[in-house]
Protein backbone atom coordinates (compact mmCIF):
# COMPACT_ATOMS: atom_id res chain seq x y z
CA UNK A 1 0.00 0.00 0.00
CA UNK A 2 3.11 2.57 0.86
CA UNK A 3 5.07 1.16 -1.12
CA UNK A 4 4.89 4.03 -3.79
CA UNK A 5 5.57 6.56 -1.53
CA UNK A 6 8.59 8.04 -1.10
CA UNK A 7 10.30 9.08 2.10
CA UNK A 8 10.04 12.99 1.23
CA UNK A 9 6.04 12.07 0.16
CA UNK A 10 5.75 10.19 3.22
CA UNK A 11 7.31 13.40 5.13
CA UNK A 12 4.79 15.89 3.48
CA UNK A 13 2.27 13.90 3.80
CA UNK A 14 3.39 14.14 7.56
CA UNK A 15 4.09 17.90 7.65
CA UNK A 16 0.52 18.19 5.76
CA UNK A 17 -1.50 16.23 8.44
CA UNK A 18 0.53 17.89 11.62
CA UNK A 19 -0.40 21.56 9.96
CA UNK A 20 -3.92 20.32 9.74
CA UNK A 21 -4.24 18.93 13.00
CA UNK A 22 -2.68 21.92 14.57
CA UNK A 23 -5.19 23.87 13.57
CA UNK A 24 -7.86 22.14 13.94
CA UNK A 25 -6.59 21.36 17.94
CA UNK A 26 -6.29 25.41 18.34
CA UNK A 27 -9.23 26.28 16.45
CA UNK A 28 -11.35 23.35 19.00
CA UNK A 29 -9.49 25.15 21.77
CA UNK A 30 -10.32 29.12 20.80
CA UNK A 31 -13.97 27.60 20.76
CA UNK A 32 -13.72 25.81 24.18
CA UNK A 33 -12.34 28.92 25.73
CA UNK A 34 -15.13 31.54 24.67
CA UNK A 35 -18.03 29.05 24.57
CA UNK A 36 -16.72 28.27 28.52
CA UNK A 37 -17.14 32.08 29.89
CA UNK A 38 -20.09 32.93 32.11
CA UNK A 39 -20.72 36.50 31.27
CA UNK A 40 -20.79 39.07 27.87
CA UNK A 41 -17.63 41.02 29.59
CA UNK A 42 -15.10 37.85 30.56
CA UNK A 43 -16.11 36.21 26.82
CA UNK A 44 -15.21 39.57 24.72
CA UNK A 45 -12.12 39.77 26.55
CA UNK A 46 -11.81 35.91 25.69
CA UNK A 47 -12.77 36.62 22.18
CA UNK A 48 -9.45 39.66 21.73
CA UNK A 49 -6.95 37.49 23.69
CA UNK A 50 -7.73 34.55 21.42
CA UNK A 51 -7.62 36.89 18.33
CA UNK A 52 -4.57 38.53 19.99
CA UNK A 53 -2.96 35.03 20.56
CA UNK A 54 -3.93 33.78 17.18
CA UNK A 55 -2.19 37.14 15.15
CA UNK A 56 0.52 36.35 17.65
CA UNK A 57 1.82 32.61 16.25
CA UNK A 58 1.03 33.44 12.78
CA UNK A 59 3.38 36.06 13.05
CA UNK A 60 6.06 34.14 14.96
CA UNK A 61 5.69 31.45 12.41
CA UNK A 62 5.76 33.66 9.13
CA UNK A 63 8.61 35.00 10.94
CA UNK A 64 10.14 31.43 11.61
CA UNK A 65 9.58 30.54 7.72
CA UNK A 66 11.02 33.65 6.45
CA UNK A 67 14.08 34.35 8.42
CA UNK A 68 17.36 32.96 7.31
CA UNK A 69 18.81 30.30 9.69
CA UNK A 70 20.66 31.66 12.30
CA UNK A 71 18.01 34.44 12.72
CA UNK A 72 15.09 31.92 13.42
CA UNK A 73 16.56 30.38 15.87
CA UNK A 74 17.09 33.18 17.92
CA UNK A 75 12.96 34.05 17.50
CA UNK A 76 12.45 31.47 20.09
CA UNK A 77 14.17 33.50 22.74
CA UNK A 78 11.49 35.81 22.54
CA UNK A 79 8.62 33.45 22.04
CA UNK A 80 9.69 31.16 25.01
CA UNK A 81 9.46 34.00 27.08
CA UNK A 82 6.24 36.38 26.29
CA UNK A 83 4.39 32.94 25.94
CA UNK A 84 4.29 32.07 29.80
CA UNK A 85 4.01 35.62 30.45
CA UNK A 86 0.80 36.59 28.21
CA UNK A 87 -0.77 33.07 29.49
CA UNK A 88 -0.32 34.58 32.88
CA UNK A 89 -1.62 37.72 31.85
CA UNK A 90 -4.83 36.20 30.28
CA UNK A 91 -5.15 34.33 33.18
CA UNK A 92 -5.36 36.65 35.78
CA UNK A 93 -6.83 39.10 34.30
CA UNK A 94 -10.22 36.77 33.47
CA UNK A 95 -9.85 35.85 37.02
CA UNK A 96 -10.69 39.31 37.65
CA UNK A 97 -13.11 39.66 35.25
CA UNK A 98 -14.51 36.95 37.60
CA UNK A 99 -13.87 38.03 40.56
CA UNK A 100 -16.17 41.44 39.81
CA UNK A 101 -19.15 40.41 38.26
CA UNK A 102 -19.64 37.14 40.18
CA UNK A 103 -18.44 38.05 43.72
Amino acid sequence: MFSDISGSQLGMIGGLLGCVLGFAGGLFGTCCSIRNTRGPRERQFMMQASMAAWLAVMLFLALLLGLSSPYRFLLWIPYSIALPLAIRYVNKRQQEIIRTEYC
